[in-house]
């Protein structure tokens, strides 16, 4: 077979890789579509207030009373899992956006200062990764009491060093090119290189990391909350409704079924989102 006739025969497979990986951005988009139109939908109604209880219908099973049923306090469980969607969201998505800002502001920073700055950074990130987010929310509870705002900086922390080695990487290879080495030649300053041209190249790498992080994140405040670190009761979310239905597993496993459902569901959308658009805008991921 011919070196032409080899590549004919490749291009039906290439074809269908490519229309997985686009499947997987548009499967991926319709399920974060959903959870976001849930948790702005659980602002202004749920089918029964999150924290009414009801002790005479407590550990109904689904469609018994409620679609979904309800927990040891008779709170509607659907309700509940509607409004944490929100709190698990917010808290991931305002942690990732802290995190990813000043991470990228950090790399981007250290590969135009480059020498001992640059070596500087990555051992303060080699030190926040030997922290994970469970006991930087345990330390930072200590100090500022358990809340949304411990666990948005607990997690912000931990999502600093990862955008700051993306950034770092992404910026080095673009310090590289043509472009910025005729820019320092015509006596561009730093700064000017940095925000005109190699943070506007860099920008698809870091989207595609804080969506792969966002689902991390869902993870990370599942746990927080499970762990009584997250968002105070009565405001429900994910993982404080995992912690409640474990005492009652065998009694009542719909309570634990749902909000591990809700937790798998967020972050499988997030890693096929994230899958999509490396796919969509990395060139070299779609020559490959």
């Amino acid at each position: 077979m011919t070196t032409a006739e080899a590549r004919a025969a490749a291009q039906p497979s290439r074809r269908r890789f490519r229309a997985l990986r686009r499947m997987n951005l548009v499967v991926g988009a319709l399920i974060i579509l959903a959870l976001v139109c849930v948790a702005i939908v659980s602002l202004f109604w749920t089918p029964v207030p999150p924290a009414k209880m009801q002790i005479i219908h407590k550990l109904q099973p689904p469609f018994g009373f409620g679609l979904l049923g309800t927990d040891q306090l008779g709170r509607d469980v659907l309700s509940m899992l509607m409004a944490g969607c929100w709190n698990s969201l917010s808290i991931s998505v305002s942690a990732v956006a802290i995190g990813g800002t000043v991470g990228t502001i950090i790399g981007v920073s250290a590969a135009a200062q480059r020498g001992l700055f640059e070596a500087l950074v990555m051992r303060a990130c080699d030190v926040i990764f030997a922290l994970p987010p469970i006991l930087s929310a345990m330390i930072l509870g200590a100090f500022l009491g358990t809340g949304r705002m411990t666990a948005i900086i607990a997690i912000a922390v931990f999502m600093v060093p990862v955008f700051a080695r993306v950034a770092l990487g992404s910026a080095l290879q673009a310090w590289s090119r043509d472009y910025v080495l005729a820019a320092r030649a015509i006596g561009n300053t730093q700064l000017a290189i940095t925000l005109r041209h190699v943070l506007p190249n860099i920008m698809g790498s870091i989207i595609v990391q804080a969506t792969i992080q966002l689902g991390l994140a869902i993870l990370t405040e599942a746990g927080l909350a499970f762990l009584g670190l997250s968002v105070p009761p009565p405001a429900p979310t994910w993982g404080r409704m995992l912690a409640d239905a474990q005492t009652y597993f065998h009694v009542a496993p719909w309570l634990a079924l749902s909000p591990g459902l809700a937790i798998a569901l967020s972050v499988l959308g997030f890693n096929l989102l994230g899958d999509g658009l490396r796919d969509l805008l990395d060139p070299r991921e779609a020559t490959r």
